[in-house]
């Protein structure tokens, strides 16, 4: 389970850094958000922290949303 945390705590860190950046590349964030979210709901489902859980549902199509917006749609 620490590797587990290990991927959740760089991924979320790293997305949240990457999106919050003014330059081009910060689209890379919205990737790295959407790859972390799997390691989220496993620890939240397998902790039974069911708040968190249907949170992470919310992050999931946020993060989406993102992909959607700055690498399918452009």
């Amino acid at each position: 389970m620490l590797i587990i945390q290990i991927i959740i705590f760089i991924t979320s860190a790293s997305a949240i850094w990457l999106v919050s950046r003014k330059e081009d590349w910060r689209r890379w964030g919205y990737i790295i958000g959407l790859i972390g979210q799997p390691f989220w709901l496993y620890s939240t489902f397998v902790n039974e922290q069911w708040g968190i859980f249907l949170l992470t549902f919310v992050f999931t199509y946020s993060w989406g949303q993102g992909v959607w917006n700055y690498w399918v749609r452009k």
